[in-house]
């Protein structure tokens, strides 16, 4: 069910603001219309984080939502951010800026009048100092346009604060990782629905970066498919030029099939007993098709040094032959 919405001013500012979908979007986004303003929001999706709690918040609380795939953009700022990576491959202050510098030009193509989000001052440690926070600002390009609802108070006075767009008087002063201000207001905007405060960014995960590394280390170019394909299964790297991808269950082998293209990769599965399904992205040689289908072999339960048929797909066809397993134990240094 939707939060009431209420009555919008003919001529009230127009806000554009980021939203994660967290209860601080949600907050900040209900604050400001909370005073007569128009509030849309915006939110990008890419292979490392997605717009389904996005989707989620709008449908609850009735702002309107802008949804943007910005892949390409995204991977030209991750391969080498100018303020580094975080714990893993994560480039928190350089991914903000970018997600700013992409809702202004929205806000400046669809006529809003300033760009805001429901960060906390002091909420996280790194991406959330008072330092943090203004670099972001400068360099999306907007200085001066994003307000942050929830901690105005404690931050320098915007331009829309300025111009009489937003009632300053009527902004928040939270700061740090206390939770308590924001569910007690949740709670006035009867707000009861909301998710877990951890990220949905699979750019700080370990093993998914882990993977993203040797991606970017191994391989010259790469489309939206490969980055997909780092969510599911097991990852070998064989060489320098080649890895496979082995499939854990059932869900991981739908999802590898999924992502197959048969124009430039090789799958490989066994015939008449069960096992995994293993591809090997871009092709290979057949030394290389040969090693990937025993790997396939010894991860099914026919027992080490088996032979089992499997159906190879390639480019230029089919074909089956027989496999001789390689134990799982011996192919643990191939792990990425």
């Amino acid at each position: 069910m939707a939060l009431p919405r209420p009555e919008i001013n003919s001529k009230a500012a127009r806000a554009l603001g980021l939203c994660s979908g967290g209860l601080d979007s949600m907050l900040a986004g209900c604050l400001l219309r909370k005073q007569g303003l128009d509030v849309t929001w915006i939110t990008f999706e890419t292979p490392f984080f997605s717009s389904a709690k996005a989707r989620q918040a709008s449908t609850l609380t009735g702002i309107p939502l802008i949804v943007k795939n910005i892949t390409a953009t995204y991977l030209k700022m991750l391969v080498n951010p100018p303020c580094g990576y975080g714990k893993h491959m994560n480039p928190c202050m350089d991914c903000h800026a970018l997600m700013f510098r992409l809702a202004g030009a929205v806000m400046q193509k669809e006529g809003y009048d300033f760009l805001f989000s429901g960060e906390v001052l002091g909420q996280r440690p790194m991406s959330q100092t008072r330092p943090s926070l203004r670099y972001v600002e400068k360099n999306s390009g907007f200085d001066g346009y994003v307000l942050r609802p929830l901690s105005a108070q404690r931050l320098a006075e915007t331009i829309p604060e300025k111009e009489g767009l937003v009632d300053r008087s009527l902004l928040l002063n939270f700061t740090g990782r206390t939770r308590k201000p924001q569910i007690q207001l949740a709670k006035e905007f009867g707000i009861t629905k909301y998710p877990a405060p951890a990220g949905g960014c699979l750019l700080t995960d370990a093993r998914f970066s882990e993977r993203l590394k040797d991606l970017f280390d191994h391989q010259p170019g790469y489309e939206e498919t490969d980055l997909e394909l780092l969510k599911y299964g097991r990852h070998l790297r064989l060489d320098e030029t080649h890895k496979i991808i082995v499939g854990r269950t059932k869900d991981d082998n739908d999802h590898i099939c999924r992502h197959y293209r048969p124009a430039m990769d090789i799958l490989i599965k066994t015939q008449k007993i069960p096992g995994p399904v293993v591809l090997l992205p871009h092709g290979g040689p057949a030394e290389i098709i040969q090693k990937a289908a025993s790997i396939c072999v010894g991860y099914t339960k026919a027992g080490p040094e088996a032979e089992v048929e499997v159906l190879v797909k390639t480019p230029q066809g089919s074909e089956t032959f027989t496999a001789t397993g390689i134990p799982p134990a011996e192919v643990q240094p191939y792990l990425v």
